[in-house]
């Protein structure tokens, strides 16, 4: 009984832990314009496919990591502020959904900027020794009538990262969410051209300037696999390291008392035995001495 109790590791809550962490704030950025359902990663899934495949890889590669997610269509919006619960980021990332194509009206690649920059001053004004890595996913895709402005002011608060494209040349037909991801609509149509299916294709040129802005590399992103290829070129700076004890973060652990005791009971037995088969060896010899003397 005792080391069944001593298996369920009884315990109590409020001890000091040792805490181990990557000391590294990590940011996504997202398109989520209609472009971001172009059907032409990995051959025919949706882009925004590649990019939660490609988000939850790099949450994994950088585990224990703070991390903040930003999308954007023709307006940018914190969904995720920087934080080290990889759940919440794991299910935000899974509901993302293309906007609207009902209500799109145009979108720039770099209209996420500015609120990228503030992100990125107000995590180095709380933790200035941690470094700060920039994932931005897209497609380079302009639509809105005025040229993408550059991201001066995220470069010099960027420690490394990477731009990472979706799309291909040829393009991709794109399906409206307007309903929800579990939704999509017919595919979108293009009224410039006698309402035929639109088709999104990728900018790389644009991607690897915002790429060359923000000073970390472009890597084009066609499949699911070979996110650890990209995770290298983003050359994070700092890898993981102890962080010190946390009060009330562990437990106390019991389970000890109970196999010691079990222990104490193991050696008494084995006492009481040892005595036993003493006392019978004894008794042995002295039938043994008797029958002899007869």
């Amino acid at each position: 009984m005792l080391v069944v109790l001593a298996g369920a590791r009884p315990g109590m809550v409020g001890a000091p832990a040792q805490v181990a962490t990557t000391d590294l704030n990590v940011f996504f950025v997202v398109d989520m314009t209609p472009s971001s359902s172009a059907e032409d990663f990995n051959g025919s899934a949706p882009r925004l496919d590649g990019m939660k495949a490609d988000i939850l890889a790099l949450a994994g590669e950088l585990a224990g990591a703070r991390f903040s997610l930003i999308s954007f269509d023709s307006s940018a919006k914190v969904v995720l502020p920087l934080t080290t619960d990889a759940t919440a980021l794991t299910t935000l990332t899974e509901i993302l959904t293309p906007s609207s194509a009902m209500v799109s009206k145009g979108s720039s690649i770099s209209v996420a900027k500015d609120l990228l920059s503030q992100r990125l001053a107000a995590a180095q004004e709380a933790h200035p020794e941690r470094p700060r890595l920039v994932y931005y996913l897209g497609d380079g895709e302009q639509t809105s009538g005025s040229s993408p402005e550059p991201f001066t002011s995220a470069a010099q608060l960027t420690d490394g990262g990477a731009v990472l494209g979706y799309g291909t040349a040829a393009g991709g037909k794109m399906r409206d969410y307007t309903f929800g991801s579990d939704k999509p609509g017919s595919y979108i149509r293009d009224k410039a051209n006698g309402y035929q299916s639109a088709v999104s294709t990728i900018d790389e040129t644009q991607l690897q300037a915002i790429a060359g802005q923000l000073k970390v590399p472009y890597v084009h992103r066609e499949s699911p696999a070979g996110i650890s290829a990209a995770l290298a070129k983003s050359a994070p700076t700092v890898v993981s390291s102890p962080a010190g004890t946390e009060d009330g973060a562990g437990r106390w652990e019991l389970y000890w008392l109970f196999a010691l005791a079990a222990f104490g009971i193991l050696l008494w037995e084995a006492a009481d035995l040892t005595r036993s088969w003493r006392q019978l060896q004894r008794h042995g010899n002295e039938r043994h001495g008797k029958e002899e003397a007869r």
